[in-house]
């Protein structure tokens, strides 16, 4: 080999190592957003009882004073309405439970065939919006992400299980962001399912409720202590929100739907505590709407009557007839088998009870920022601004929150 070719060929090699060192930095320095959702994490948990995570969170980033479910206001649909800035009526998820005319078929969290199939999802997940701007995702356990929406799962996901320790699920994220720079994901979402279940056994305001919101707020310290402790993690952007808040209930300010709907009217009722929708044909919609109008602790609305700052009842899915119980009352099909008391939530959005979290902490957030009240679907073009990709056309509005995040240098 000749002189000449030799040092090409040197020249070569160096400028492929430089293209990889430079490569490898700009992963490096690019910054990682994680995404913890604690379900049924009420807005006011923290001036209620002890959190010192959170507290921890709100001085070294941002609070916002409530994060505003959409409605209804259960954790199906806000998940969902979370990852893709869409209300409910436009994504498709109308309830955790709802029937589709057009397939003649009942969607579920319970049925796993309706659960898994796309058809079902509408609008854009974030993540999927990150693959195709060639970012890497990874997901725990949030709604959408076990559903192959567009032919595509995050990179990294799970099937959800309730039965693994959270532990297990923050080893799994500080494992996902401790990947090689060309294998780690810059997007992650989890999902706690709790102090949810807690709160709908106990209420929101029981001992009982308030120890485990104790528990989920050290275990989120573990967490954002883990993520902080990475070599890079003072480029993680670390947010912890909720879905939605919940409402005390009692039988003694219960509606039985059977009482205005008897069991041999041809009319379907889908939902549970403390919203339905009701399908029915012809004359039986009527029927059934003047008979529930008599309910008392009840709100009755056929699609074009629900107020428009519910962003409700267009879509088919919604049925003939929407039913949501007045706050603090509970709704139930038939008459309890015996007394209850505990918490629900699904109740209309200027109901603070069910209001949400959201903290944020990391390089892209100001300091000690109280930010006002905002919706939740503004979350998705608020992850699209962190990852640094073009979000699609959402409801969602960037510039409602934007105070919240420093100034690109």
């Amino acid at each position: 080999m000749d002189q000449k070719r030799f040092w090409a060929l040197v020249f070569v090699v160096l400028i492929i190592a430089l293209v990889r060192e430079t490569s490898t930095a700009q992963v490096k320095k690019s910054q990682t957003t994680v995404v913890l959702s604690l379900d049924g994490f009420r807005w006011d948990y923290p001036a209620k009882t002890n959190t010192p995570t959170l507290n921890k969170m709100a001085s070294e980033g941002v609070k916002a004073v409530s994060l505003i479910p959409s409605f209804p206001s259960k954790t199906f649909p806000n998940h969902y309405s979370i990852a893709t800035g869409l209300v409910p009526d436009h994504h498709g998820l109308v309830n955790n439970s709802f029937y589709d005319r057009k397939t003649g078929r009942s969607y579920s969290m319970a049925n796993n065939e309706a659960r898994f199939d796309p058809q079902f999802y509408g609008g854009e997940p974030i993540w999927i919006t990150a693959q195709h701007q060639g970012l890497l995702t990874a997901s725990y356990y949030w709604v959408g992400s076990e559903v192959a929406i567009e032919g595509l799962h995050p990179d990294y996901w799970k099937i959800y299980d309730e039965k693994v320790p959270f532990a297990n699920r923050i080893d799994t994220i500080i494992k996902w962001l401790s990947l090689p720079p060309d294998l780690r994901p810059q997007l992650v979402m989890a999902y706690y399912h709790e102090p949810d279940g807690v709160g709908h056994e106990y209420g929101p305001d029981d001992p009982r409720t308030f120890k485990m919101v104790h528990t989920i707020d050290s275990l989120t310290g573990i967490l954002y202590s883990r993520i902080r402790q990475l070599p890079d993690g003072d480029n993680i952007n670390f947010i912890v929100l909720s879905d939605h808040g919940m409402g005390a209930i009692s039988s003694e300010r219960n509606t039985v739907l059977r009482n205005f709907i008897p069991a041999a009217w041809p009319v379907r009722i889908e939902g549970g505590n403390p919203n339905f929708n009701i399908y029915a044909e012809g004359a039986w919609i009527d029927s059934a709407y003047s008979s529930l109008k008599k309910a008392h602790g009840i709100e009755v609305w056929k699609p074009n009557e629900v107020p428009a700052y519910l962003n409700y009842g267009t879509n088919p899915r919604v049925g003939d007839i929407i039913v949501v119980a007045d706050s603090s009352w509970a709704v139930s099909l038939n008459q309890p088998k015996k007394d209850f008391t505990g918490g629900t939530h699904g109740y209309e959005t200027r109901n603070t009870d069910i209001h949400a979290i959201f903290y944020a902490a990391g390089p892209a957030f100001k300091q000690n920022f109280v930010q006002p009240s905002f919706r939740n679907v503004n979350i998705y073009p608020l992850l699209a601004y962190l990852l640094g990709i073009t979000p699609v056309k959402t409801d969602g509005d960037l510039q409602e929150v934007i105070d919240m995040l420093k100034p690109k240098p």
